[in-house]
């Protein structure tokens, strides 16, 4: 008898989920949480930005706050340094959002371990662009 593919979490996470609240967003082009926003988006992912310092990006509305999005979230993208990652999850928590996706230099284990406890699925120090691409060519 062959043996049952597994199937690969990133894979049915990404197959399964419609919107990413990237916080962190920044408007500016050059910035990488703009391209990836950018692609992810080109690839039929509602983007909502998540920055108190920005109005809107990519044609949406940005958000203060997670806690301000008045939408479904299905994975919350950090574009923030390490040190604000906690207060992030606790709120993705606080929201019971499926999946949070750290990028890469986006490392809080403390927080990831917290999040898994809750029943989010973690993704950690990758880029969700890179994830994407080697899936779904």
């Amino acid at each position: 008898m062959a043996p049952v593919p597994q199937t690969d979490p990133v894979t049915e996470l990404l197959r399964r989920a419609r919107t990413i609240a990237v916080v962190g967003l920044s408007d500016d082009p050059l910035r990488p949480s703009h391209g990836v926003s950018a692609y992810m988006q080109s690839q039929g992912y509602r983007i909502i930005p998540v920055n108190p310092q920005i109005e809107s990006c990519l044609g949406e509305k940005a958000h203060a706050s997670l806690l301000e999005v008045p939408e479904k979230i299905d994975i919350v993208n950090i574009f923030r340094r390490p040190e604000f990652v906690e207060e992030i999850v606790d709120q993705a928590i606080q929201l019971k959002v499926p999946a949070i996706w750290m990028q890469e230099d986006v490392i809080d284990e403390e927080a990831a371990e917290k999040a898994g406890q809750s029943g989010i699925f973690v993704g950690m120090a990758r880029c969700i662009l890179q994830a994407t691409r080697a899936r779904f060519r």
